[in-house]
This record gives structure tokens, C-alpha cells and sequence, in this order.
């Protein structure tokens, strides 16, 4: 049976509630400098995510499968071992599937993991914020 104060916290509208949830994101961990220590798990996956070319990644997959020459064409600029090396790490941190089909010659397909795509569409909206309001930053 559950006590009418644990009911009263999984009540949305609860301060004590919101907190209690809020203690474990991102932001609150920024807060609380957790991010800025050397042994936080999250930094190496933020690093990951929010590199130039982790981003683009999940931003060009947002629509789908695509082959590693497609990615490439895609995320312009991006040497084969770059893109190889980011690919590796969103995969190993669950952002990106690759499925390898055993054809000569070799044919791999990338494509968002349920996570990455959640990843990926708050990253396209940072892109996007930072489209619309490129006008804003000094000419360097």
C-alpha cells in the first residue's frame, strides 16, 4: 500500500516531486559541477554526441538508413577516418545500429537506434536554433 505522502510526490504538480526527478538530468548535473569531474560517465557520451561530426551524424540519419558513401556525401568535409572513428563511438554508445551484410562487396547501412533518434532530434533543434540565429554572431 502506498502512504498518501508518496502519492502526494508522484503528483506532477509537486515541487518535491519534480525535483526529485530533476536531480538526475543533465542540466542538474551541470549545476552541480558533476560534468566538470574528470570521472563523470556522462562527459565522454556528451563529447561523443555533441562533437562536429557526432552531430551531423545523428542529424543525417534522422531520415533513415544510409550507407557509410551516402553518410560521407552527406557530411561533407568528413575524412573516411573521422567518420569511421564517430560512427564507432555513437554505435558503442547506443545511438547508431550498423548492419553489415555479408555480400561482396561489402555493403553496411547506418541508421538510428530509438535513443538516437531522441539524441538526434534534440541535436537537429540546437542546429536549427543555431540557424536561425547564426546572423547574431560576430564576423570573426
Amino acid at each position: 500500500m502506498v502512504s498518501s505522502m508518496t502519492d502526494s510526490r508522484l503528483d506532477t504538480g509537486n515541487p518535491q516531486r519534480s525535483s526529485a526527478l530533476d536531480e538526475h538530468t543533465l542540466t542538474a548535473k551541470l549545476r552541480r559541477g558533476d560534468l566538470f569531474t574528470g570521472k563523470c560517465k556522462a562527459r565522454e557520451v556528451l563529447s561523443h554526441v555533441t562533437s562536429l561530426w557526432g552531430m551531423l551524424c545523428l542529424i543525417a540519419l534522422i531520415d533513415g538508413t544510409l550507407r557509410y558513401s551516402e553518410l560521407r556525401r552527406k557530411v561533407n568535409g568528413v575524412s573516411e577516418k573521422m567518420l569511421s572513428q564517430t560512427l564507432q563511438r555513437l554505435e558503442s554508445d547506443g545511438f547508431v545500429r550498423r548492419t553489415s551484410y555479408p555480400v561482396v562487396p561489402p555493403w553496411v547501412e547506418y541508421d538510428l537506434t530509438p535513443f538516437g533518434q531522441e539524441a538526434a532530434a534534440h541535436v537537429a533543434a540546437l542546429g536549427d536554433w543555431l540557424e536561425m540565429n547564426l546572423h547574431k554572431v560576430p564576423k570573426a
